[in-house]
């Protein structure tokens, strides 16, 4: 599959769905109480998505990369806050797992992506000469 936007990522996609879980489980009480906090471990699960479609737009793969190292920072950020949630009863066991299997999952696909651009010949879209 050629990847011709952002939406086109497949960690994109993963972040996305993460971003949205973190919202539905902080709409509950008594997580949706604690405003400062719902609203950090939202916006970190919210910068995963934003800092892949941002780096990706930006054209070049240094700058993807960069971006990229962003994100997987904001995936670490996100599951180290389950642990804060789950420790303050404001998420099930359930609910920290898929949290942490899939924050895993995704800084690991990112890690792979940032593997394959530092090996590619290929310097990014704005290099390109049509």
């Amino acid at each position: 599959m050629k990847v011709e936007k952002f939406e086109d990522l497949e960690i994109w996609i993963i972040a996305r769905e993460l971003c949205k879980f973190i919202f539905e489980i902080t709409e509950k009480l008594p997580f949706s109480k604690d405003y400062k906090f719902r609203d950090q471990i939202r916006s970190a699960s919210g910068s995963i998505m934003d800092n892949i479609a941002e780096g990706f737009e930006r054209g070049g793969n240094k700058e993807f990369m960069q971006f990229l190292s962003i994100a997987k920072g904001s995936c670490g950020e996100t599951r180290s806050q389950s642990y804060r949630a789950f420790d303050f009863n404001y998420i099930n066991q359930d609910s920290f797992d898929k949290i942490n299997i899939e924050s895993i999952n995704l800084s690991k696909k990112i890690s792979s992506l940032m593997s394959y651009l530092k090996q590619s010949e290929f310097k990014g879209s704005k290099f390109h000469k049509p």
